[in-house]
């Protein structure tokens, strides 16, 4: 991001509040679930995903330069926890894994290693926005329709999906397709009529309302039998407020400890290979993931602000060594908490921070509140948010682009659909960088012949290297005898030695078959006469 755009960034904050508080609210409604999900999934404490959510929102916003990026625990990393706690044996010395991942990170940030992104092509991002996209659509049918089965909701491969849908429609709640389909229209509405200028009262925060209103009041007294009940709303763990403060009061941290909320490392564990290992798998991907985050999300900025990705990884850096001190999952930057953010109008990186505080004082006062919410209201948020990521018009305007840009992009949704992100983004990079070649490969020089083919020129349009070398032999090789060929270098600065055979080889070649050849702008060191 330039200087200039951050200072303006930075004088809108207040301005921005009533834009970043809204947004922050519905961040932290959706961060909820996840972050319990994806605790659960990978195997940690409960109150892990909750502290790396708090830690997503506190912590790193403060030195991330990233306006709209949020960070918290990832689905795409749940695999790697749950290997991670499996391998080293105890969930106390992974966290000497995180802490070390953190401090990875950080040197990654300080070695400017963020330019690596700048490779991933478009292409390749905006097809992991488009899979991110039907995933999050896929996966929150199921919500929709009062099936909350946590597993579902986090990878397509933990379990059939065809199954998943069988189970969906066979444990249909009414009342909850009742408020996921008003939800999904008052975003509609919101999106399209005069509401979208009520910038200060988000959509997505009347969904959330709307739902608590219609599954306590319009449903508990009108309509028992549609009422949802608690296995189909957020679930907080509840704290005992003095137990707690007596805890800190005391430094006395046993009742942390006894209840989950505080897991500390072993450091005795420190120097265990396993721990070393998860530390590095866990810093590399958690950076590689947070890059292509937040490249995105700079996409989809509508001020097209750039974020520093040097300063991102050691934001996330420090952010994930003070979640592992204090017992939390490792984060990264988060597309849905991102683009959630977006789409309820946050404007600068105080959302990211509202939302932690939300997580914050949720944890600690609010959850008879927040356990009325229901997770119907949620997944019409998400299917909005997953449509606009994979609406049909991305498909048609990459398309318009031609086939080296269309390809990748949708060989990257693919790969991620059928294993996962990293894993199809690798894939979709390697496509991208295979149209590049070819690309390359074709450009490099031009063939210019008569209709008789007596009199040929060869151009060279840029650099010349190895890449090019099949097609100038074969192009060499299909020139007949007789002909009068002119190879001119003028549009290159550099010709590759490879190619330097080829062009002497052809000489002597063309006085067998009586060929004349004449080299223009081509420096006399690069063939020997």
């Amino acid at each position: 991001m330039s200087h200039k755009k951050y200072v303006v960034a930075h004088e809108n904050y207040l301005k921005s509040l009533k834009f970043d508080i809204p947004a922050g609210l519905v961040v932290f409604l959706v961060a909820i679930p996840l972050c319990l999900g994806i605790a659960l999934a990978s195997g940690a404490p409960l109150f892990a995903g909750l502290i790396a959510g708090i830690i997503g929102g506190l912590v790193v916003p403060w030195i991330s330069q990233s306006q709209l990026g949020v960070s918290g625990p990832a689905a795409g990393l749940t695999a790697v926890v749950l290997a991670g706690i499996a391998a080293i044996g105890s969930y106390q010395g992974f966290l000497v894994a995180v802490v070390l991942a953190g401090l990875v990170q950080i040197i990654l940030g300080v070695s400017r290693s963020g330019f690596i992104a700048y490779y991933i092509p478009s292409s390749v991002i905006k097809g992991m926005l488009a899979a991110i996209g039907i995933i999050l659509f896929i996966k929150q049918l199921p919500h929709a329709l009062g099936y909350d089965h946590e597993l579902f909701s986090l990878t397509l491969s933990e379990e059939n999906i065809i199954v998943a849908f069988q189970h969906a429609f066979a444990h249909l709640e009414w009342g909850a397709l009742i408020i996921t389909t008003l939800s999904l229209g008052i975003l509609i509405l919101w999106q399209n009529s005069f509401l979208k200028n009520i910038t200060w009262l988000p959509g997505a925060l009347v969904v959330v309302g709307f739902g608590i209103l219609v599954n306590t009041v319009i449903f508990g007294y009108t309509v028992p039998d549609l009422k949802l009940n608690f296995s189909h709303l957020v679930a907080l763990p509840k704290i005992d407020l003095n137990a707690l403060t007596n805890s800190f009061i005391s430094l006395d941290f046993t009742y942390l400890r006894e209840q989950g909320i505080l897991t500390t490392p072993d450091w005795s564990m420190f120097f265990n290979k396993d721990v070393l290992q998860y530390a590095i798998i866990i810093g590399v991907i958690a950076s590689i993931e947070t890059l292509l985050t937040i490249e995105a999300v700079d996409k989809l900025d509508p001020y097209k602000r750039k974020s520093p990705l040097n300063r991102e990884l050691i934001a996330q850096g420090l952010g994930n060594s003070v979640s592992g001190l204090i017992g939390g999952l490792p984060l990264t930057s988060v597309i849905v908490r991102s683009t959630a953010n977006i789409s309820s109008g946050g404007k600068t990186k105080v959302a990211a921070i509202v939302h932690g505080v939300f997580l914050l004082i949720a944890v600690l006062f609010l959850a008879p509140i927040l356990n009325l919410v229901p997770l119907a209201s949620l997944a019409a948020i998400l299917l909005m948010v997953g449509y606009k990521l994979a609406r049909p018009q991305i498909f048609k305007e990459i398309f318009s682009k031609g086939w080296n840009q269309f390809l990748p992009f949708v060989f990257t949704i693919s790969a991620i659909l059928a294993t996962d992100l990293l894993i199809g983004v690798a894939f979709g990079i390697v496509m991208g960088l295979f149209f590049v070649i070819r690309t390359n490969f074709h450009s490099a020089f031009s063939i210019t012949e008569n209709k008789n083919g007596k009199h040929v020129l060869i151009r060279f349009n840029q650099d010349v290297s190895f890449l090019n070398k099949p097609l100038l032999m074969d192009t060499l090789e299909r020139i007949e005898e007789g002909a009068y060929v002119i190879i001119d270098g003028a549009r290159a600065t550099f010709v590759d030695f490879d190619v330097q055979e080829i062009l002497e080889e052809f000489k002597q070649e063309a006085i067998l078959k009586n060929i004349q050849i004449e080299f223009k702008n081509i420096k006399a060191t690069t063939l020997t006469t």
